[in-house]
């Protein structure tokens, strides 16, 4: 009797919170259903605290409410239980841990193959979107292969080594500006039948896309100006993105989505810009979640490399008007959450290693298992401590 007037009670002071359901009905995916696509979702810097922020400070339901299931990762890189964004993004791509500032490649210093370049391999269409340089630690470690992060005029070279479909970020500098060898990159990938356009031709809304070639669009010479300076791209190219990667292929696609200035508001602790950002990100889940309830066949799962600020929603904060503290301008050590929709959305609740995000993306998408090799393995960092 007990249980059941505790449950009534729930249920009534729910009921008085609000009169519209949290969450949309959700599609049932049965356990022998496979996605074709998957479309992973990096909101860098990204912890629970941020999510909270960004939900209290709006009237609107956030996207990431709708999601079934969620899970938590260990975010730790091969020598510090401090990772950086270079480790946490190899760790999606590859399923290794690396030292900090590695890029697609693991703590022996030899490269990985990528889950993007694994998706090539075998037919599937991929592409990769940012609001950071697309050269920057999150996007370069699915396609690149350097060990140190800011060797961005070596990290564009290896965009021309994977023929990725789509490609929407800044850093156009680093292609057709380049101090290292004065080569025009832009040139070679309009030679391997790229559309390439940039901010140069007008806003990304403004273009035709031609299915028939890859698409390259460069959002900013450098970096992309902040959500508060007007910059608008993100969810519209997380609209078209898919449809566009749905076209190239009917054997699937990969497509990586990072929301990179959610990290770079948490190291400067502006509260305002770190909640905006968010917010920008949350819209273009809503759009990838538009493409994926219609499609049926396309597994979300949206995540962060790391915490970045150490937030904290502080006593005295009220809906839309929080009081938010930063205790670093760094990356935190803190477990982040894991949202997952879709056929085999199952598999990403519970606790595991962020290594583990890549296992489970090869399982959905019915990889073959990989053949041993003889790589060395990474150290984890509790001996250290």
């Amino acid at each position: 009797m007990r249980i059941i007037v505790i449950v009534l009670l729930v249920g009534v002071l729910v009921g008085c919170r609000t009169t519209q359901p949290i969450v949309e009905e959700i599609p049932r995916f049965e356990e022998d259903e496979y996605p074709k696509n998957i479309i992973l979702m990096i909101g860098d810097g990204m912890g629970l605290a941020q999510v909270t922020a960004a939900m209290y400070a709006t009237k609107r339901k956030l996207a990431l409410e709708r999601f079934p299931i969620i899970g938590f990762h260990k975010n730790y890189s091969a020598h510090d239980l401090k990772t950086d964004s270079a480790a946490g993004a190899t760790a999606f791509a590859c399923g290794v841990k690396t030292f900090n500032g590695a890029i697609g490649m693991g703590a022996d210093t030899l490269p990985c193959q990528t889950i993007l370049e694994e998706a090539e391999e075998y037919g599937l269409a991929t592409g990769l979107i940012a609001t950071s340089q697309i050269t920057h630690a999150t996007p370069a470690a699915f396609i690149a292969h350097q060990p140190l992060r800011i060797l961005f005029e070596e990290i564009a070279k290896d965009f021309l080594e994977t023929e990725v479909d789509l490609i929407i970020g800044g850093g156009q500098r680093y292609f057709d500006y380049r101090v290292s060898d004065g080569v025009n990159l832009l040139k070679k990938m309009k030679q391997n039948n790229y559309k390439v356009t940039s901010f140069f031709d007008g806003d990304l809304a403004d273009f035709r896309l031609d299915y028939n070639k890859n698409f390259a669009h460069f959002t900013s010479n450098d970096k992309p100006l902040p959500v508060s300076m007007g910059r608008t791209y993100l969810p519209y190219a997380s609209k078209i993105g898919p449809a566009f990667l749905d076209q190239r292929s009917d054997k699937g696609f990969f497509l990586m989505i990072e929301g990179s200035q959610i990290d770079w508001a948490g190291h400067s602790n502006e509260g305002n810009l770190l909640i905006n950002e968010v917010l920008d990100f949350d819209e273009a889940i809503e759009e990838v979640l538009r493409f994926a309830n219609e499609d049926k066949e396309t597994l979300v799962i949206v995540t962060a490399d790391h915490e970045t600020g150490g937030l904290a929603i502080n006593p005295k904060s009220k809906m839309r008007n929080l009081k938010l503290e930063f205790t670093t301008n760094d990356h935190t050590c803190v477990m982040v959450p894991v949202y997952a929709y879709g056929p085999q959305a199952e598999k990403f609740a519970g606790i595991y290693e962020n290594t583990a995000i890549y296992d489970k993306m090869r399982a959905a998408l019915q990889f073959p298992e990989k053949k041993a090799t003889k790589r060395a393995v990474s150290p984890t960092p509790f001996a250290e401590y």
